[in-house]
């Protein structure tokens, strides 16, 4: 990974621009999707029930269809969470953001985690959709973040990310880095929660990020500082 600072310029490339406040309308989530084409976000990141409207919104834009399933608690058995992945990639998903079993993180059982990521992982591959495994940093030791990180490798997954932006805390560049350092250099690792500014998001991305979680992405584009929590 590269130390050096991402440019402004560059930095829209890597933002998920995100909108999973519950009581989100439609109106709310198609502005989103219009501010994601205009800066060129990566991709819009929603709830599954505005999946079908987010792809349309986007169709022929270039930026991703991203949906989060079991979330934010990830207390859901893994057969319900695979099949609300399946259903959130029918509907245009591109890209799945899962949360993990927590207890058993917090358990250092890496094969109930394995076991879960897995279920998800061949039911988004066999969609040509990826996967990004959501460990919730603020949860866990250092010791478990690594046996989460570890279970994500072995389940298949494409990407780890830091943090839902519900359940406290959020991404800090020492995890991030203990993320990168775990995984290797070819899986992708997005840090999420609390990443306000540019200079927050340069600071994910020299730690190791490839990808940025944010519903702070125009203010990051702009060098301003958001006030999202997520």
């Amino acid at each position: 990974m590269s130390n050096q600072a991402v440019a402004p310029a560059n930095i829209a490339s890597y933002i998920d621009h995100t909108l999973l406040k519950p009581e989100a309308s439609e109106a709310d989530v198609l502005k989103v999707c219009a501010e994601a084409i205009e800066y060129r976000f990566k991709s819009v990141c929603v709830n599954p029930v505005w999946v079908k409207t987010v792809t349309k919104a986007l169709k022929g834009s270039g930026v991703l269809t991203c949906s989060v399933i079991g979330f934010p608690l990830g207390a859901t058995p893994s057969d319900v969470k695979s099949f609300e992945a399946r259903g959130a990639v029918l509907d245009g998903a591109d890209e799945i953001d899962m949360v993990i079993n927590m207890a058993s993180a917090r358990a250092n059982d890496k094969g109930a985690l394995v076991d879960d990521i897995k279920a998800v992982a061949e039911t988004v591959h066999a969609g040509e959709a990826i996967l990004k495994v959501i460990i919730e940093t603020s949860m866990l030791t250092d010791e478990q973040k690594v046996i989460a990180c570890e279970a994500a490798v072995e389940a298949g997954a494409d990407f780890v990310k830091t943090s839902t932006g519900f359940n406290g805390g959020g991404a800090t560049a020492q995890d991030v880095a203990l993320m990168r350092k775990t995984v290797g250099p070819d899986l992708g690792v997005k840090a999420s929660g609390g990443v306000r500014s540019l200079a927050d998001a340069q600071a994910m991305i020299a730690a190791g990020a490839t990808r940025i979680g944010a519903s702070s992405g125009i203010a990051i584009v702009k060098g301003e500082q958001g006030s999202s929590a997520y």
